[in-house]
């Protein structure tokens, strides 16, 4: 069973694999992606040298050398039989526990432990959840079985896993085009938090949780005692602290390279990368003909300026939706950020070359680099101001007319295009405009914008947790309003969204991702750094920009943000409506039960005409059902039948 498990997350680990078994009822298995220690030494699951803890990892501990160096100080050195930061991570536990162990740590990582002594497992996962860990019981009675594991395809092996959608679950993936931590796609089974170490045992059935560092904390604290030096000295003090994290993250025994968009993050871990490199660091970036979504251009010019050996591919619209039906399986639960598919491509590239790659993903929200943060603020600033009669009188008037009578009204102003060239639906903005004139604080404006659908009456069965965006807001005293989304999104969108949209995408085709701005110190220290510094004259991420342009001159980087996206839009009017109307169908979704179909055929009738652009909210309900159609092609209709009409 362990060994079918364990080939179900094959492409996570391709180069070896290992079971270990014990009579107290057991079982770990471990796929290798072998990065450091390529030897015999490196195998997993691997005991310690005194024999009490067996150890499965994924991830990489960066400062691994470091401990080796600590344990040797305090006379804790076993006989090393390899130079594998698992082993390493083992001698820790042994001689100072597993909390203080972990504490230690800088890397990334997800592992289970087990004590033969105590019998207690322990999970745990990175600080920042770069690396997925998803556990829960599963069966009744005395033949519930306790599941774990990188991947849900493992889990789902098992023949006591039950595979039930969790209807709560997909009211929170419609709202944020992802299933949010602790939360998975079926009932039951969880995803661990970042920062977080959880025991069970025999004896303990109900999983203890137990937090080890919290972002919310490190916040608060970085606001409440600020770096007092000059912008000088913080840019000094950041890039020192940046090139630690890149040259810790360059040691791999592997070939390495790094993903390049041209943007100010990759081009300043890649302007890092290289200035500590003794060659050419190799480079990777993938293009659209489409207008407004190239970016290899940019990325091609850093590249040629820092000198680095650098690949692109220009992906036709055909490679990029030969993807589609392989993003269910990839990702193991819904998932609808249709970066994805870009976020692939690169990988997959890179992936021919190397088999680890540093990104630069992160640098927008530790400092403040996304447009939201300023159009929030500025768009409570002027909400604020009016009184709320005046708004709900405002809100009736735009909404009293369509989109498409607005755009007939304000035709006289004449076409009026955004920065890619593409005209603006006028009345689509009046509305949405209006959807935010009836907000009543920052919070609640915050999360009208990462919202797509709101899930109650459209989610059949459903009923929407309670999360840190929506019913149990996080204290977060002293944090002003750029600030404290700065820090939800750190909590929440990273996480949830870019972190399992990489792993994902890299790991399917075994490439190991890095990422130097979640190095905890780096995260620590730009908390503590001015919101000044941060952002400065309507511009984001000042300080940043400060490091990479002692690297790359300034007219390189300077443009309007582009972000990493495909033209889901055009394609859903185009090459992929058939495929659309197949899974939105109305007799389909009245089948499957899941959603109101109502709204769904509307929103797709406004946007195959070409009247609204409703290619998120979509995506969304595209991604859940050609996930259901994998569902049926692996366990088959009738069970997929089951649990539809149980649920309903």
């Amino acid at each position: 069973m362990l060994e079918r498990m364990a080939d179900a997350m094959a492409l996570r680990g391709p180069d070896d694999c290992g079971i270990w078994v014990d009579d107290a009822g057991i079982g770990l298995a471990h796929r290798r992606l072998s990065i450091l220690d390529l030897s015999p030494a490196g195998h997993q699951p691997m005991a310690c040298h005194a024999g009490r803890y067996v150890l499965a990892l994924n991830g990489e501990i960066y400062n691994h050398q470091d401990l080796r160096r600590e344990l040797a100080t305090a006379q804790a050195v076993p006989h090393w039989h390899g130079h594998s930061d698992t082993e390493t991570l083992l001698a820790g536990f042994v001689a100072w526990g597993i909390r203080a162990t972990i504490e230690r740590c800088i890397g990334m990582f997800a592992f289970a432990v087990w004590d033969r002594k105590d019998h207690v497992l322990t999970l745990g996962r990175d600080r920042l959840g770069e690396k997925p860990l998803y556990y829960g019981w599963q069966g009744a009675g005395e033949r519930a079985s306790f599941l774990f594991g990188s991947d849900l395809n493992a889990l789902k092996v098992h023949p006591a896993f039950a595979a039930n959608v969790d209807r709560d679950a997909l009211c929170l993936l419609m709202r944020h085009n992802c299933i949010p931590a602790p939360h998975s796609i079926y009932r039951g089974v969880f995803k661990l938090l970042p920062a977080h170490l959880l025991r069970v045992s025999l004896k303990r059935r109900e999983p203890v949780l137990e937090a080890y560092w919290s972002l919310a904390d490190v916040a608060v604290a970085g606001v409440h005692t600020p770096f007092e030096g000059t912008a000088s000295q913080a840019t000094d003090a950041l890039e020192q602290l940046l090139c630690s994290a890149v040259r810790q993250q360059m040691v791999a025994d592997v070939p390495l390279g790094a993903f390049l968009s041209g943007g100010i993050d990759s081009s300043t871990v890649v302007a890092l990368m290289q200035a500590q490199a003794d060659r050419p660091i190799k480079t990777f970036s993938i293009g659209f003909e489409e207008e407004g979504y190239d970016e290899a251009q940019h990325a091609r010019a850093v590249a040629r300026h820092l000198g680095t050996e650098h690949t692109e591919l220009y992906v036709t619209p055909q490679q990029a939706m030969d993807i589609i039906p392989r993003l269910p399986r990839l990702y193991s639960e819904p998932f609808a950020d249709s970066s994805q598919i870009p976020t692939f491509l690169v990988s997959q590239l890179a992936r021919g070359q190397v088999t680890v790659s540093l990104s630069g993903d992160a640098g927008d929200e530790l400092f403040g680099g996304y447009n939201r943060y300023r159009l929030a603020q500025k768009r409570w600033e002027t909400i604020s101001l009016l009184p709320g009669g005046a708004r709900k009188l405002a809100v009736y008037g735009i909404r009293s007319l369509s989109p498409a009578v607005w755009n007939a009204l304000l035709r006289p102003l004449g076409s009026i295009k955004s920065r890619s060239h593409r005209p603006i639906n006028l009345g689509d903005r009046l509305h949405k405009g209006a959807n935010l004139l009836s907000v009543r604080g920052i919070d609640e404006l915050y999360l009208r914008h990462v919202t797509h659908w709101e899930p109650e009456g459209f989610v059949i069965g459903g009923e929407e947790p309670s999360t840190c965006l929506r019913g149990k807001p996080l204290p977060l005293p002293g944090l002003d309003a750029v600030q404290r989304m700065m820090a939800l999104d750190t909590i929440t969108y990273l996480p949830d969204d870019i972190l399992v949209k990489v792993d994902r995408a890299a790991m399917g085709v075994s490439l190991e991702t890095r990422v130097p701005f979640l190095d905890h110190r780096v995260v620590e220290f730009a908390w503590r750094i001015p919101q000044s510094m941060k952002l400065r004259d309507g511009v984001g991420k000042w300080i940043l920009r400060r490091v990479l342009y002692r690297h790359v001159p300034r007219n390189l980087i300077e443009r309007p943000k582009m972000g990493f996206g495909v033209p889901i839009d055009s394609w859903l009017r185009g090459p992929l409506r058939d495929w659309a109307e197949t899974l939105l169908a109305e007799s389909r979704l009245r089948q499957d039960g899941y959603f109101n179909p109502t709204p769904i055929r509307q929103k797709w009738a406004e946007h195959s005409s070409g009247q609204r652009n409703w290619q998120y909210h979509l995506w969304d309900v595209l991604m859940f059902q050609a996930w259901l159609d994998s569902r049926r092609s692996t366990s088959g209709a009738s069970e997929h039948e089951h649990e539809r009409v149980e649920a309903v």
